[in-house]
């Protein structure tokens, strides 16, 4: 028989205090109060005893297996839930008594990206027979299950985030990478930050701004080659969380550029303007180019757009990267990087024009090239874009995953088939060979100038010109 030993037992009646278990190892006194322990001390409950009677005051223990895909609660447990790979579901307890308790929290800050559902497993969730999606970036929430009309009912809510305060904000189309997140926009709209980092270093927006291309001409009776237009002013800042050592525009990089373009953001609105691409010119004289593309802004940064392909006799037209000059136009081409900026937003185009037999027209500039010069007959390419990472991977012309922005455009000749100059890559577009056709327009959100038209020499064989490529901002952050 098993003993038991206690200084001091007194009899009382009411409550019937068991201790121990199983055959002669249980001793019973009634008591109407019974003190286990002394002040200070501990009482313990034997490996693989349990309790009972005593209720739960709010706590769990927390599971060290962090969760990544969909599982069912235990009471009494605490759940770590990473949804960073993709959403799923954590079910609740199908058969609960009062006073179960369920906490989970969001271990990689990514519920409002990858929601977390909460699966009411049969019971209602606040009087409501529906489960809860949660989209609280960090949440952090604790369940006990009150009574079958209201079933589970929060205790406790909240973020429960210790540690650095990240940037917040809305406006663009918004996706991650990494610890990063990207806003992009691809028209006009508002940049609203509505919490700023703990460190003023994350408040440092990376950003990319990109002007709209340059328009060119329509070919005049005779049938030249007309100039490719400009690529839009192209500027960038990736700072040294991102950095940019081997990508082809790094040596234009904003980073460390004087004066400071550095952008600090703060909670306030930032309007953002996106230059749309210039219009091109359909009248086909020689004393008319295609037009300027319009500016981008994002706070302090401005890129301005590219300049017009010039038509016959007629030189390209200036703007982040300039226009490229015409045929028979001795001087130079459109400048680039107008008005100046440091590090340039663009280049010159191709220029001067030949007078013999002058039938192609010069290349449009680009972010990190000049456009060529038209040789003779055949025209000239337009000079490359500038290519960076880091900013979205739908965004700009791709080329090896490396995305490339404001590329110039190819000059047209009259001869055929080959004649015409080739787009400089970001968005730049070919000129065309002879023909009465229509010129290829810059492409879309890249800045890209728009090809050089052409005609046949035949009577009526004219070319018409297009419009250039619109721009984009892009802005990149810190959020966790």
């Amino acid at each position: 028989m098993s003993k038991i030993e206690v200084d001091q037992i007194t009899q009382q009646s009411g409550t019937t205090l068991t201790v121990g278990g199983g055959a002669c190892k249980t001793a019973t006194v009634d008591a109407t109060t019974v003190t286990l322990g002394r002040s200070g001390g501990t009482v313990s409950l034997a490996s693989g005893a349990t309790q009972s009677g005593f209720g739960r005051e709010g706590s769990v223990n927390w599971q060290t297996s962090i969760k990544t895909a969909t599982f069912t609660a235990a009471s009494g447990e605490g759940y770590f839930c990473n949804t960073s790979g993709g959403a799923f579901t954590v079910n609740l307890p199908s058969s609960p008594s009062v006073g179960d308790i369920v906490a989970i929290k969001d271990y990689a800050g990514t519920f409002d990206t990858n929601n977390l559902t909460i699966g009411r497993g049969g019971s209602n969730m606040n009087g409501s027979a529906s489960d809860s999606v949660r989209s609280t970036e960090n949440e952090s929430l604790t369940l006990v299950y009150a009574d079958a009309t209201k079933g589970w009912l929060a205790v406790e809510e909240g973020t429960g985030f210790v540690g650095e305060n990240f940037i917040t904000a809305t406006g663009g189309t918004i996706t991650t990478s990494g610890n990063f997140k990207i806003h992009t926009f691809t028209g006009p709209g508002t940049f609203q930050v509505t919490q700023a980092a703990t460190t003023s270093a994350n408040n440092i927006a990376d950003y990319l701004v990109v002007g709209g291309g340059g328009g060119s001409a329509s070919t005049p009776s005779g049938g030249v080659g007309i100039a490719g237009a400009g690529g839009g002013g192209f500027r960038y800042y990736a700072g040294p969380s991102n950095p940019q050592s081997g990508n082809p525009a790094s040596p234009i990089n904003n980073s460390g550029a004087s004066p400071n373009t550095e952008v600090t953001l703060s909670v306030a609105s930032f309007p953002i303007t996106v230059g749309a691409g210039g219009a091109k010119n359909p009248t086909p004289s020689p004393s008319t180019q295609g037009n300027q593309g319009a500016s981008s802004v994002f706070s302090t940064v401005t890129s301005a757009g590219g300049g017009g392909g010039a038509n016959d006799g007629g030189g390209g037209g200036p703007g982040g990267s300039g226009g490229g000059n015409a045929n028979n136009h001795p001087a130079g081409a459109g400048t680039g990087n107008t008005p100046p900026v440091s590090p340039s937003q663009g280049n010159p185009g191709g220029g001067p024009g030949a007078s013999s037999p002058g039938w192609g027209g010069g290349g449009g500039g680009g972010a990190m090239a000049a456009g060529a010069a038209p040789g003779g007959s055949p025209g000239g390419n337009g000079g490359a874009g500038g290519g960076v990472t880091g900013f979205g991977a739908g965004n700009g012309q791709c080329s090896s995953c490396v995305q490339y922005f404001s590329g110039g455009g190819g000059g047209g000749s009259r001869l055929t088939p080959n004649g015409a100059g080739s787009g400089g890559l970001g968005g730049g577009t070919p000129g065309i060979s002879g023909g009465a056709a229509t010129a290829p327009a810059g492409t879309a959100n890249t800045g890209g100038g728009a090809g050089g038209s052409a005609g046949s020499g035949n009577p009526g064989g004219e070319g018409t010109g297009n419009n250039g490529g619109s721009g984009i901002v892009v802005i990149r952050y810190r959020y966790q």
